[in-house]
Formats: C-alpha cells, structure tokens, sequence
C-alpha cells in the first residue's frame, strides 16, 4: 500500500463514508460504495482508512490508530532526513560560499549618499535612524533649533528612551545657547538624562552621526535639503573632524541658573538651594507662591526632581556635570 500524498484529515464526506462502514459491520461491497462516492473511497484507500480485497470485492474499515502510527513513523523518519540535510547544508555550500566571500564586488556608490529634499522625508529618515540607534549618536547643532521642537514632549521623551537604551550622545552648541531659554533648558534636561553637551566658541558644521555608520548634514543653505551619508571613509572623516570640535569645547553645567532664565529664576534656585520652603522664597522674593510655585516646576522638570528635597539637593551639585 502506497502512503499517503497528503496529510489533510478526512473531509466531512469522507469521514461520512467511514462512519457508514463501520454501522455496516466494517465490510461493505466495493462495487455499492463506489457508484455511491467514488472521491471519497479513493480518498480513503490513500489514506488506508480503508482496504479493497479483490478476492470478493469488498472494502473493510481499518484501525484509525494504526493509521496515525505509521503516518507519524513516516513524518518523523522524514523530519529526521531533513534536519541531517539541514546540518550538512553549510558545509555542501562551503566551497562556493568561500568563491563569493573572495569575489571583488562593485560598489553602487549612488545607494552611499543619498539627497532628500522632502521636510517631512527628512525628519522622519532622522527619528528612524534615531530609533534604530545601538551605541552612539554625535550632535553638532551650531545656531538655534526652532522652540517648538525643543519644548516638544515627544522629542524629548524619544531622546530620553534612546538614553535609557544605554546609547551614548555627545551634543555640540555654540556660546550663543547659553542666552536661549529653550535651548538652555532643552540642554539642562539631557544632560540630566546622560547626555554630554558641550560650548565651541568656534565656528562648525551642523551634523548629526549614527552608531558611526551613517552621518546626516545639510545640502542646503536653509536646510531644506539634506544628505544621508553611508561611504564608510566620508563617515569616519566627520567623525574625525567631530571629535577634533569636541575636545576643544567647553564642558557646562547646564541648569537655569543661565542667563536666560532671569533674576528671579536664578533666586528661586538659590534659596531651594539653602533649604528653604516654597512659602518662605515667596516672602523673601516678595512674589506671589503661584509665580514660585511655576518656576519651581520648571526647575524640577528641568532636574528631573520628584520632589523639593531632590530639586534643592540636586542644585547643590557641582558645576561639571558626572562623565564629562
């Protein structure tokens, strides 16, 4: 008997013909079955549900479990056949793998430098690339950044979780973020976070680098075009020249003590630093406890403070931030 050509169960007709089989005692002439459903009989002989005796044509039911015994013998001496083949697969290949590791190959250089011009395009290739970001990223921000992305809480929370993710980042800014509000809050909170930023009082290009394999720059004046940049030699040079730029920066304790913050921002973080309670820095300052209460909450969002205790400890810290 010929095993099986597929592993389908039983249709519901087939399974019909069986069951009336066996109500028949299990034997039944071939001839009456047949010219009743001969798909159905045929399926069964395949399946050796059932066997035909030629001696007086009958049909005769067979034991289902030995059925399902010798179909798994069979699988598993296949499945064994084939995990063999599996194993021996690399080394059967092993010759022409060592030809095709050895081949010189072209390289597309069109696919190592690609130019975007599409906004939208351009930031979302920028969070993806910040996504899929393993070791390290490189910042070089000279000029200001628009508020809106530096306030944006999404923007913050996706920088926030690719530090958390054990990513190193090192950010360059220009002298000029000192005296930028959002810019110097935005700094205050990533480093709070982990990540190095620094002051160049020289003039650099704006770039940002991936995990060392792709750098991303401007190709356009007005930034309204931008290069993605694969060639392994041009990625380790803007690295180069990056490093270079960052040892020579300034290292900064970024906090709201700047001078963008203003007078009383700077006596509110004073006094939380001597100890002093919310109610007692409003009479002092001679504001209202609404007006301190607000620049404490920008003060422990900045600090990453939960509570008043955390915040006026914290802000007693040195003036390099830890790991620079």
């Amino acid at each position: 008997m010929s095993e099986p050509s597929a592993l389908a169960l039983p249709s519901e007709s087939e399974r019909g013909l069986y069951f009336a089989v066996l109500e028949q005692g299990g034997r039944v002439p071939f001839r009456e079955v047949s010219e009743a459903d001969a798909p159905s009989v045929l399926r069964l002989l395949e399946l050796g549900l059932l066997v035909h005796h030629t001696e007086d044509a009958s049909l005769t039911a067979v034991n289902p479990r030995s059925v399902g015994e010798r179909i798994s013998t069979r699988l598993r001496a296949e499945g064994t056949r084939m995990l063999v083949q599996a194993e021996q697969m690399p080394a059967l290949l092993g010759e022409l793998t060592e030809a095709y590791d050895s081949s010189p190959r072209k390289v597309a250089r069109s696919s190592e430098v690609q130019h975007v011009d599409d906004k939208e395009e351009i930031r979302h290739r920028i969070l993806q690339l910040q996504a899929d970001c393993r070791a390290e990223v490189l910042l070089a921000q000279p000029g200001a950044r628009p508020a809106a992305v530096l306030v944006d809480e999404r923007e913050r929370q996706r920088a926030r979780l690719m530090l958390e993710n054990g990513v190193r980042a090192k950010l360059l800014y220009q002298p000029t973020a000192r005296a930028d509000e959002a810019t110097a809050e935005y700094a205050a909170t990533m480093s709070g976070w982990g990540m190095k930023v620094r002051i160049l009082t020289e003039p650099f290009a704006r770039m940002l680098v991936f995990d060392r394999t792709v750098a991303v720059i401007p190709a356009a004046a007005d930034h309204s075009s931008a290069a993605f940049i694969e060639d392994p030699a041009v990625v380790a040079f803007l690295v180069g020249v990056f490093e270079r730029d960052w040892e020579r920066a300034e290292r900064a304790r970024w906090r709201t003590g700047s001078s963008a913050a203003g007078p009383a921002h700077d006596q509110v973080g004073r006094l939380l630093a001597q100890g002093l309670t919310q109610r007692v820095i409003a009479t002092r300052l001679g504001l209202s406890e609404r007006t301190v209460a607000g620049h404490i909450s920008r003060l422990r969002e900045l600090h990453d403070a939960e509570t008043l205790f955390q915040l006026g400890w914290q802000m007693r810290g040195s003036e390099v931030p830890p790991g620079e």
